[in-house]
């Protein structure tokens, strides 16, 4: 029997028009995927989308939102724990990837030692601000164990370009990962392999390196409505996790949780 995804969610619902917008808030990375979806929804939605972390900042100070999809579960769980949503809910993953100018030449066999090469330029996203960066910390820790003292050099000479509160947005349409490193502001860039995709339709020249099993994150994206969303974010949501939302996460490079 399948459980309604009200119920699953536990969701907060006030009497509405079934026409009233919903307001979704959603990762930078889920732009073009989400924007797709609510497009095929045919639930009228609104759209906003940047870091995980401060858009949740946003919503607890008192921004107005339905549905929060994030790159993580960890923001969306603060929000539920605080009485602001229902229950968090799984509904695609991510992986993190390389992004590399082509003259690092990397590779996934080498990619640690170029990361930790001093004449190479690595980049992230700002950790608590952008999941991404958080994950990015997550494959430095990881690194310790395959070379002592390589989390602290990681972590040092890596320049967190995006995602913060003041990172410089890239020009429109463009994806930012792939603009800074043809720019020169990086050689190697840690994004989400979804990202590197993008980047790499607009800067052919670049490429995507897989990261190797011993240093490889992957990323949850956790789902939660609002309190006092209105009647249209169930039916978001439920198009969400149907078949048809989760083929349309798949074609841009999601995994199915």
């Amino acid at each position: 029997m399948r459980i309604p995804v009200a119920v699953v969610l536990g969701l907060f619902l006030v009497n509405a028009s079934s026409q009233e917008p919903v307001r979704l808030f959603a990762a930078g990375s889920l732009r073009a995927a989400m924007t797709e979806i609510m497009q095929a929804s045919g639930v009228p939605a609104t759209g906003t989308f940047g870091p995980s972390g401060l858009l949740r900042e946003r919503i607890e100070k008192g921004e107005g939102a339905d549905v929060f999809a994030s790159a993580d579960m960890g923001h969306p769980q603060k929000l539920a724990s605080a009485g602001r949503a229902g229950g968090v809910v799984l509904f695609t993953r991510n992986r993190l990837c390389a992004l590399a100018s082509p003259g690092v030449q990397a590779t996934t066999d080498n990619l640690l030692q170029k990361m930790l090469d001093p004449g190479v330029k690595l980049a992230t996203s700002t950790p608590k601000a952008d999941p991404s960066g958080d994950y990015a910390w997550q494959l430095f820790d990881k690194a310790e164990r395959l070379q002592p003292g390589a989390t602290e050099a990681l972590q040092g000479k890596a320049r967190k370009l995006s995602g913060g509160a003041d990172s410089r947005p890239p020009p429109a349409g463009r994806n930012v990962y792939g603009y800074l490193v043809e720019k020169g502001e990086a050689d190697l860039y840690l994004c989400y392999c979804t990202a590197a995709l993008e980047a790499k339709a607009q800067v052919p020249a670049l490429q995507i390196v897989q990261i190797p099993e011993t240093l490889a994150v992957g990323a949850d994206y956790g789902l939660v409505v609002l309190k006092g969303a209105p009647s249209g974010a169930s039916r978001l949501v439920d198009f969400i996790l149907s078949g048809a939302g989760q083929a349309t996460l798949s074609k841009y490079g999601f995994s199915s949780p």
